[in-house]
């Protein structure tokens, strides 16, 4: 009777340790939650390189509008190719500005092919709700809303406070 009991307990932490251990094993074949992200980002990296003539960022910081009339300008990026400045009043994020150089990513440059629209002479597209962009020779300066109060207008009269002819005989 006793061994008979035995084999039960046996029998029973066998099977819990086989039970244990393959639910804890994942399968290899079914994808993470972040697999596709990963894979998405991975493939999106592979034609970021900046090109060798890209603008050096330091060259677009001299062309950012100034501050001025409760706006505060201040610098959060630069690289070879592309510079980013926030742009804040009281205190607070309303926008972000940007110029890149297209060089590195023609996709960018490509949406402006079909372009009705324009802001200070040049090409101009908006990107969702909350972009505004124009295209000056192989350069996008582009204008992000971070709050809603400051509006497709308000992103387009910063665009045009760039020094826009100075950009455009950048080599």
């Amino acid at each position: 009777m006793i061994l008979h009991r035995g084999r039960r307990v046996v029998a029973a932490l066998l099977l819990s340790v086989v039970l244990l251990t393959t639910a804890c094993t994942s399968n290899p074949k079914t994808p993470g939650r972040f697999d596709q992200v990963q894979k998405e980002s991975t493939q999106q990296r592979k034609g970021q390189a900046v090109t060798k003539t890209a603008t050096q960022g330091s060259e677009f910081n001299k062309l950012f509008p100034d501050g001025g009339d409760g706006y505060q300008r201040v610098y959060t990026q630069e690289k070879k190719g592309f510079a980013e400045a926030k742009l804040k009043k009281g205190g607070k994020e309303v926008a972000l500005l940007s110029i890149s150089d297209t060089t590195s990513t023609p996709d960018a440059a490509a949406k402006f092919s079909k372009s009705t629209k324009k802001i200070g002479g040049y090409p101009a597209v908006e990107v969702g709700k909350t972009q505004t962009a124009i295209l000056v020779g192989k350069y996008q300066v582009k204008v992000l809303s971070r709050d809603p109060s400051f509006k497709a207008s308000d992103r387009a009269d910063w665009i045009e406070k760039f020094n826009l002819n100075r950009l455009a005989n950048l080599k």
